[in-house]
């Protein structure tokens, strides 16, 4: 079984902190780009057939900046050319805004059964600094038609360490997450990416950017928060209530395989990661000639394999399956990181029973610090 993931790079709005592969969608050949990706499925699944879908999740960009019409068209693609049991997760991400009550119908339609929605914040002047178009306002409307459809699994993304952020300012966009009370919540701190507005204005100095002690305030709060509302720590940035985690998120996880599909994805299959064509034209050129749109491959060795499943598999609060690792790679996890997890469970960053390697408390919130120690060169 594989996963699915399926980029739409079409964006109404370019935010100044994100550096994923997106365009500004006036002007664009949508309708082109929809037929391409249609025709990539097919010839992915010819080369890597799999005999079910696992998980299906559409990103971006923004998908639900196509119209109902386009989305109708994408979807009845996308369900021709993958099986798909529909009691597996389908998710699409949404921009609070963008989502019409005839677009959500439109996306039950074809068996989408989790929307990831893109909130960052509920405080106006913050949401406007980061180059936002939507309103806390336009997150009640979104939960309206939600609530109009009958569709309650619903997570949002919420983004911390914001230009001039505070700390209670951080609080009371998490009280107002809260309060939706919803299955599933995603908390990232603010990453300055090269190449987007952010990064540029930092280094012209004009982005004032909380410190790092109130960065790591704000992540515990969040931890706090969420833990005592019922939501579960079950990966670094993720929170939910118990059976609602990302299916999808957890394929990354738990490195297993998945389809990279549409301009700049990236997908794992066998020993092989690979990754698409990003500009749209260079996308769309190989596949008129019925070839794959791919512009690197790597065959990744038994070491680099070990690697991934360890700075992956940590990610996640209950860690690494000792018994897994030594099923998948025929090795045990104490011959090849003996010395490496001795240490850090030294240094009280990682915790180990008889079937579990994992982060502690300390670990969670110095998370990079440990990945980095199970990278052999």
């Amino acid at each position: 079984m594989t996963s699915a993931y399926i980029h739409i790079p079409f964006c109404e709005h370019i935010c100044f902190y994100c550096d994923f592969n997106k365009v500004f969608i006036e002007g664009q050949p949508v309708d082109e780009y929809i037929e391409a990706l249609i025709k990539e499925i097919t010839l992915t699944r010819e080369k890597y057939p799999s005999e079910d879908t696992e998980t299906i999740y559409i990103g971006g960009g923004t998908p639900t900046s196509l119209s109902a019409h386009q989305l109708d068209i994408l979807l009845k693609g996308i369900r021709e050319t993958l099986p798909f049991d529909e009691k597996n997760e389908f998710t699409v991400e949404a921009n609070p805004g963008d989502l019409t009550l005839e677009k959500l119908r439109v996306l039950q339609n074809y068996g989408v059964n989790r929307l990831s929605m893109g909130v960052q914040s509920f405080d106006d002047r913050l949401l406007k600094k980061i180059g936002r178009k939507h309103t806390a306002q336009d997150v009640y409307d979104t939960m309206k038609i939600f609530e109009a459809a009958n569709f309650n699994n619903v997570s949002i993304d919420l983004i911390f360490a914001l230009p001039n952020q505070t700390l209670e300012n951080f609080e009371d966009t998490l009280n107002k997450a809260l309060a939706l009370d919803l299955p599933h919540y995603s908390m990232y701190s603010l990453i300055l990416e090269n190449k987007t507005m952010f990064y540029n204005w930092a280094r012209q100095g004009r982005l004032h950017l909380p410190g790092i002690d109130v960065e790591g305030d704000m992540f515990e709060l969040a931890i706090d928060k969420m833990t005592k509302a019922g939501r579960k720590q079950y990966e670094v940035s993720n929170f939910a209530k118990p059976g609602k985690e990302s299916q999808h998120n957890l394929i990354y996880w738990n490195n297993e395989h998945y389809y990279g599909l549409g301009a700049g994805a990236s997908g794992y299959l066998g020993k092989i990661r690979y990754k698409n064509h990003g500009p749209i034209q260079h996308y769309l050129k190989p596949l008129k000639e019925n070839k794959l749109p791919t512009i690197t491959i790597e065959e990744l060795t038994l070491e680099n394999q070990m690697e991934e499943e360890m700075f992956l598999g940590l990610r996640k609060t209950e860690g690494v399956s000792i018994q897994k690792f030594e099923k998948k790679f025929n090795h045990s996890l104490e011959s090849v990181y003996g010395n490496v997890v001795k240490q850090l469970i030294t240094d009280g960053l990682l915790e180990q029973n008889d079937e579990w390697l994992a982060l502690t408390s300390k670990g969670l919130i110095l998370g990079n610090d440990v990945f980095k120690e199970f990278l052999m060169s």
